[in-house]
């Protein structure tokens, strides 16, 4: 299942949005600009907006998404970015949209204006059923659902396959070469541009700029028309990407095998200069740039799939395809465990707190705490018993620490967590006495310091004692003016008063 959470940009979202969403893509030079869209087909972006690449219709960037009206329940089937940036997007109905960076008529509307905001792209396109798209740096290609490849945009190296180097204002067919093919999947480098025909042949066409060989044609010049490359009549095809696109493009026969068998996916971002590729066994290897380091050769990852290469590898953390957002019913052990905690319907125990019930399973209660594993396991009068009365806790204490044994947390004020560290340090768990001492330190005030640090001293928790000590003696004015601090014990006033002294508090 894949989580957006794992990319930085989208911290900056709460869990509510998060759960919402159903495709995001981070794009950016600094991984500083997203998109996303929900389960009803609404689309958000938030980020820096460079080069207006947001759509918002301002060029104004934004920590809070902001929705997309024009593109308001019309259902994303395929979207990429550029470099410069540009951004296309498809949706469900053959629509294609574009917006950002425009210097080269990338977003194909004849203009070299900035989009601001989505724009529908229909000059040589009514009619037309756009299923799929791809950004170089500063050219697009689309593909129809007849097998037929537009481009446009910059051509200085002929990446938009029209037979010259004259940029292309609007979408133009890419005859030359593929005329009669249908093709199937599409791709851009920077400055180039692939795509596959399948009709029964299975043929890899490649254009554009080919200064290190990267179109495979065997020479380093530059291609104005598609070129074949490669039969891969015998190959297979799987998804791969040149450059910030992704998209099915042909997997070269010599590249079929890695250490671990057949390669079924290979990712790759210009942008971070990163590289990944899966096997059909599942395991996930990265190359090129890691976090500053050069990777030279495939090294394998704790990853199952190529998109956390990216978001924990590359820099920046971008996503190298539109990713799909699996949201399920499906829960975690932990999350279950959350869920049944004073369930009714599958407990097996409780407890019986100021006159209040508790519903627990034994099973968990072994398995978590030593003191309830004992309880049950040597003959303990509570092993028979169907509700066990608890009178030394209150209420919310005593559910608190059930509940901590279910999930791990701890959520009590600072004066409930002092009887919550009574009971953790009765029952010996150390953990639990130490989220109630950091939950006490960040609860302390002047007014409840001196019964927090009686409380510290009470439970012999060192640490915390210290703290509210430290806590004490820097507020000494305002803490002595207390209620607490006049009803505290004798000789623990007199000993803070001693021990305060030896620090100087009572100096000039």
């Amino acid at each position: 299942m894949a989580d957006v959470s794992k990319w930085p940009l989208f911290t900056l979202l709460g869990p509510q949005e998060v759960a919402s969403i159903r495709q995001a893509c981070v794009f950016g030079t600094s991984a500083n600009e997203a998109i996303y869209c929900t389960h009803t087909d609404e689309v958000f972006v938030f980020g820096l907006n460079c080069s207006n690449c947001l759509g918002t219709g301002d060029n104004q960037s934004t920590i809070v998404p902001k929705k997309l009206d024009c593109l308001a329940g019309k259902r994303v089937v395929s979207l990429s970015y550029g470099s410069g940036p540009h951004v296309l997007l498809a949706t469900q109905d053959g629509e294609l949209y574009a917006w950002g960076h425009n210097g080269y008529s990338q977003l194909g509307n004849g203009t070299t204006n900035q989009g601001v905001s989505p724009i529908l792209v229909s000059a040589n396109l009514l009619n037309k059923k756009v299923m799929d798209v791809a950004c170089g740096s500063h050219h697009s290609m689309a593909l129809t659902n007849e097998g037929e490849v537009f481009a446009w945009g910059y051509n200085n190296c002929g990446q938009v396959g029209s037979g010259s180097t004259a940029n292309q204002p609007t979408p133009r067919k890419v005859s030359i070469c593929l005329q009669n093919k249908a093709v199937v999947s599409i791709a851009c480098g920077q400055t180039s541009s692939m795509a596959v025909a399948d009709n029964g042949e299975g043929l890899l066409y490649a254009w554009g700029a080919n200064t290190y060989g990267q179109l495979g044609t065997g020479n380093k010049s530059n291609q104005l028309s598609p070129n074949l490359t490669l039969d891969l009549t015998r190959a297979s095809l799987c998804p791969v990407t040149t450059g910030c696109h992704s998209r099915s493009v042909a997997l070269i026969p010599s590249c079929s095998v890695f250490p671990s068998g057949r390669i079924v996916e290979i990712a790759a971002c210009h942008s971070t200069h990163t590289s990944a590729a899966k096997t059909q066994s599942g395991q996930v290897y990265m190359w090129g740039q890691c976090r500053g380091q050069a990777v030279v050769l495939p090294h394998l990852t704790h990853f199952s799939c190529t998109d956390d290469v990216f978001a924990c590898f590359a820099t920046p953390a971008v996503m190298w395809r539109l990713l799909s957002m699996e949201h399920d019913d499906f829960l975690t052990v932990a999350q279950s465990l959350k869920k049944e905690f004073d369930s009714p319907e599958t407990s097996d125990l409780k407890f019986s707190v100021d006159g209040r019930f508790i519903h627990v399973h034994k099973a968990v209660l072994k398995i978590r705490c030593e003191h309830f594993r004992s309880m049950f396991q040597s003959h303990w009068t509570e092993d028979m018993k169907e509700v066990i009365e608890i009178d030394q806790f209150s209420y919310p204490v005593y559910r608190s620490f059930l509940e901590f044994l279910y999930t791990d947390t701890v959520d009590l004020p600072p004066e409930d967590a002092i009887g919550l560290l009574d009971l953790a340090t009765s029952y010996c768990e150390n953990r639990l006495k130490r989220l109630c001492q950091h939950i006490i330190k960040r609860g302390i005030t002047v007014e409840n310091a001196f019964s927090l640090l009686s409380a510290a001293v009470r439970y012999d928790a060192e640490d915390l004692e210290e703290f509210c000590f430290r806590f004490c003696v820097n507020h000494l004015t305002e803490v002595t003016q207390t209620a607490a601090f006049w009803q505290m014990d004798g000789n623990l006033l007199k000993e803070f008063i001693c021990r305060a002294s030896r620090c100087g508090a009572f100096k000039n």
